[in-house]
């Protein structure tokens, strides 16, 4: 069953709570007031109904049924349709659950189309009940109080970006493994993208709906409340916007390290080549002297010599000496 909760109102009171939607269409021609309908995922029979019965136009209702909408806002005649992105994190999986709120609001109805778990949709209908002053607006109210739970419901969101952003940014000087710190900041950086396709519309929407249309004129008070929900949606839309600011940063500085370190490994190994190389030199010049002059060959003229065999000691030692000191003076040693 898709019908979640169902209501008419009058000046601000629920004064029925049908049971179906044609109870509701019923109800509220009754009592004249507006009804407010909030459907979850909805059958193509439960759209057409709504459809028939409140005169909504068919592109609408076709993003309505297939969803993967951007945020915005669209109007057919006296009607609205208006398209939200709600959004939790996830701080385990370090991932964004984005879902998709639909709304049609018309003078006397409202219709609420959920496609994911959030927004508690139940929390919003709970609190306008309890203001009933600002209930009386009518179906407008609960547009605003839908757009306030939205952008209330990013803070906690923010809030766990920006506590991984800092871890981030601790493990770039420590000793986390760098593969891993590099996917981290690369995957934060997708769900960043995706997070600010939500949340950058929501202010041009918010400030179209201040400044009403001809259909209708929007109430002062809710002129006011819309503007203070506009400045919460600014503030999350700049600190996306220095998240991903930081993570480009992030991204740059871990390459840097990386090179880095990859140039001292480097550099280290260079010099453990130079010394294996230069004692390799340094052994290799005796060997060779003692090898060939030890071998006695009467036909080697300078073996009959009276200072052959001195002579070849005296290289023997001086040759690598000579050697030790050059790669020493050039730091080879």
């Amino acid at each position: 069953m898709t019908l979640i909760d169902n209501a008419v109102y009058k000046d601000g009171v629920r004064v029925a709570t049908p049971a179906s939607l044609d109870e509701a269409y019923a109800l509220q021609e009754a009592h004249a007031g507006f009804a407010w309908i909030g459907l979850y995922r909805p059958s193509d029979e439960e759209l057409a109904s709504v459809a028939t019965e409140f005169e909504l136009h068919p592109l609408a209702i076709e993003d309505a049924a297939l969803g993967h909408q951007r945020s915005k806002v669209e109007r057919y005649g006296d009607t609205l349709f208006v398209v939200l992105r709600p959004a939790r994190y996830d701080d385990e999986r370090e991932e964004l659950d984005i879902g998709e709120l639909h709304l049609f609001v018309g003078p006397d109805f409202v219709i609420t189309i959920r496609h994911a778990e959030s927004p508690d949709l139940g929390a919003v209908r709970r609190r306008l009940e309890q203001q009933p002053e600002l209930l009386a607006l009518g179906s407008e109210a609960v547009l605003y109080a839908v757009l306030d739970r939205v952008v209330d419901e990013y803070e906690p969101l923010v809030a766990g970006i920006e506590n991984d952003i800092d871890e981030i940014e601790d493990d770039l000087f420590g000793d986390a493994d760098d593969d891993a710190l590099s996917r981290r900041i690369y995957e934060l950086s997708g769900e960043l993208n995706r997070f600010a396709r939500a949340t950058h519309p929501l202010v041009p929407i918010i400030e179209w709906l201040q400044r009403g249309h001809d259909a209708y004129h929007v109430d002062i008070e809710l002129q006011r409340r819309l503007r203070d929900v506009r400045d919460h949606a600014l503030r999350v839309t700049e600190r996306v916007d220095g998240f991903r600011a930081v993570l480009d940063k992030a991204l740059i500085v871990h390459s840097a390290l990386v090179s880095r370190r990859q140039t001292e490994v480097n550099l280290a190994q260079n010099e453990q080549v130079k010394k294996i190389s230069s004692w390799a030199a340094i052994i290799f010049a005796p060997t060779l002297i003692g090898t060939v002059y030890g071998m006695n060959f009467d036909v080697m003229p300078e073996l009959h010599w009276e200072y052959g065999y001195p002579v070849a000691l005296g290289v023997m030692v001086a040759f690598p000496t000579v050697l030790y000191l050059i790669f020493k003076r050039r730091r080879w040693l």
